[in-house]
């Protein structure tokens, strides 16, 4: 006799596996990712997240200055997840901002290297995390950054379900569209694990979260007409920020 939660287990698993294997470095055995598989993308930030603030945390109590503990953080992030979505942020930058026509843009986010709208980018997002993170995690706020982190991850699976791809190939295109049933599956999940992190201010924070992602993926679909990984990753750069952002007023 079939059990329906009993019968999904395998593929509920697969779909945790392939969300670090596809977001992450973690070493994880090799899982071809579902579309319906972005509901698990928030434990992604909780890991990582998690991970790069418990570093943090151990860096304030050895007596490290929080500036640095933050730059800590930042850096244990980068190197769980492979700067992923920092990159796609560059790259949005450059060919959003730095071509004239949807082809050239997408020709110029798939060039590996980094022109001047995406250092700038990068440079003031890092610089925006790095105040954030150091002002959260001196008032001891480590829930609200972690929800944050949570979040921003659930963003991309909207973005991804709401905009068709905006090029053939590419990782967004292999990947598959997740339907909105996965997408907003993935909000409730993200919605569950930052609540139990920062409690009801997770809601303000997905607020922001939100909106952030409406206003890029606006921007993507009049820019290239839909969206790709590039896209995504910058999703949950902006997203994080807006998150944090918010949660530092919460500190007034």
């Amino acid at each position: 006799m079939s059990h329906p939660i009993r019968d999904h287990l395998p593929l509920l698993a697969r779909d945790m596996v392939a969300a670090f294997g596809l977001l992450s470095r973690i070493p994880v055995p090799f899982t071809l990712p579902r579309p319906a598989g972005v509901w698990a993308w928030p434990l992604v930030g909780l890991a990582t997240g998690g991970a790069a603030l418990a570093l943090g945390a151990l860096s304030l109590w050895a007596g490290v200055s929080v500036g640095v503990a933050a730059v800590l953080v930042m850096a244990v992030q980068a190197a769980l997840t492979g700067a992923l979505h920092e990159d796609g942020l560059a790259d949005c930058a450059d060919g959003f901002w730095g071509g004239h026509t949807r082809e050239r843009r997408l020709e110029i986010m798939k060039d590996s290297r980094i022109g001047s709208y995406g250092a700038v980018a990068l440079m003031l997002a890092l610089l925006a995390r790095w105040s954030a993170l150091a002002a959260l995690m001196s008032a001891g706020a480590w829930g609200l950054a972690l929800a944050a982190m949570i979040l921003s991850r659930a963003a991309m699976g909207l973005v991804m379900a709401g905009l068709p791809n905006a090029r053939a190939g590419g990782l967004s295109a292999q990947h598959g569209a997740p339907s909105w049933v996965a997408a907003w599956a993935g909000v409730g999940f993200g919605l569950l694990l930052g609540a139990f992190a920062a409690g009801s201010t997770a809601l303000w924070l997905a607020l922001a979260v939100a909106l952030v992602a409406a206003g890029l993926a606006g921007v993507a679909r009049a820019k290239i007409g839909g969206q790709t990984g590039d896209v995504l990753g910058a999703t949950q750069v902006l997203a994080e920020l807006a998150a944090l952002a918010v949660a530092t007023a919460y500190l007034a």
